[in-house]
């Protein structure tokens, strides 16, 4: 099988309609998210080939597959990252200066921003003293880098 396109994401879909299939899921690293060819295998054993037609990146949970009794949906692998949980817009923006100033991506769930691991970083955050904590966790997009130069 070859997806060419994205269903729908389960975010999007009615409870109902989620019970009544059966799920197989796609594991995939969070940097291989943004890979539009590749080819994956669901934990049932299924291989299945991505060739995106729209360039967009794959998000958790998105239905690659989906009949009347199954579907195919990506889940992502648990990341290494850094919780960093400024407690002031001081904070916030001290640490996100000193972090666009290395080009790292960043993400942002309520009050928190996850950065990949970096004992640098990690440093970085002792010294400004800005709490912050050690985590494997689940990332619904991959942590894109954003192409930039200083000309």
């Amino acid at each position: 099988m070859i997806v060419e396109n994205i269903v729908t994401n389960i975010e999007e879909m009615e409870m109902e309609e989620l019970l009544k299939r059966h799920k197989e899921k796609v594991y995939l690293e969070s940097s291989d998210l943004v890979k539009r060819i590749q080819r994956v295998t669901t934990d049932h054993g299924k291989e299945i080939g991505i060739r995106l037609k729209n360039p967009r990146d794959l998000v958790a949970g998105d239905v690659l597959f989906m009949d009347d009794k199954n579907m195919i949906i990506v889940d992502v692998l648990s990341d290494d990252v850094l919780v960093i949980s400024p407690r002031s817009l001081k904070e916030m923006g001290a640490i996100a200066h000193q972090l666009g100033n290395r080009h790292l991506p960043a993400q942002f769930e309520e009050d928190d921003m996850l950065v990949q691991y970096d004992y640098l970083v990690e440093e970085l955050l002792q010294e400004l003293q800005i709490p912050f904590k050690r985590e494997d966790r689940k990332v619904k997009q991959a942590f894109r880098h954003i192409g930039h130069s200083h000309d």
